[in-house]
C-alpha cells in the first residue's frame, strides 16, 4: 500500500475512533461498536498480521465488556440505591425501547423515569424512589468513566498495531 494511501487511512480511521469516543458520553450511542468496526476496517483494508490478529481479539474482548458494563453498573447503582429486580429489569427495557421509539434521547428518559416511578409505586415513599433514581446516576456515570477509559485502550491497541503490526 502506498504511503500516502496508508497515512489516509489512518487519519480516516483516527477519525471514526474519536467520534466512537465522543459517542461514548451519550449512553445510547454505540461508541464501542463504532471503534469496533473502524479497527475491524483497517485489519480488511491493511491485512491481519499475527499481531493485528492478537490485538484484535484483545479489541473485540474490551469491546463486549464495554458494551455491557453499562448496564451492569447502572443496575448495580440502582440496586445499592435500594431499587428492585424488577424495577431494574423493566428499567433496562424501558430504556431499550425509549431508545427506539424516540431516539436519540427517549433511553434516556424512559429508564430513569421507570425507576423512579415503579420504586415510588413499590414503596410509595418519595425519598426511596429518588434513592434509586440517584443510584441509577451514578452507576451511569461510573460506567461512563470505564466504557470511557476502554475505548482509549481500544485505541492506543490499534496504534499498536498500526506502528509495530
Amino acid at each position: 500500500m502506498p504511503e500516502w494511501l496508508h497515512v489516509s487511512l489512518f487519519v480516516l480511521i483516527q477519525i471514526i475512533i474519536l467520534v466512537g469516543l465522543f459517542g461514548l458520553i451519550v449512553p445510547v450511542f454505540p461508541g464501542m461498536v463504532i471503534i469496533w468496526l473502524a479497527v475491524l476496517g483497517y485489519g480488511v483494508a491493511t491485512g491481519f498480521s499475527k499481531l493485528g490478529i492478537a490485538l484484535f481479539v484483545v479489541i473485540t474482548l474490551l469491546m463486549l465488556l464495554g458494551t455491557v458494563i453499562d448496564n451492569v453498573f447502572m443496575g448495580a447503582g440502582a440496586r445499592k440505591g435500594g431499587a428492585s429486580w424488577t424495577t431494574i429489569g423493566v428499567a433496562l427495557l424501558a430504556g431499550v425501547l425509549g431508545t427506539l421509539l424516540w431516539p436519540p434521547i427517549g433511553g434516556l428518559l424512559a429508564a430513569p423515569a421507570a425507576v423512579f416511578g415503579l420504586e415510588y409505586l413499590r414503596t410509595r415513599d418519595w425519598a426511596k424512589a429518588w434513592e434509586s433514581l440517584r443510584g441509577l446516576a451514578t452507576g451511569w456515570g461510573l460506567a461512563f468513566v470505564v466504557r470511557f477509559g476502554i475505548g482509549v485502550v481500544m485505541m492506543g491497541l490499534w496504534w499498536l498495531w498500526v506502528w509495530k503490526g
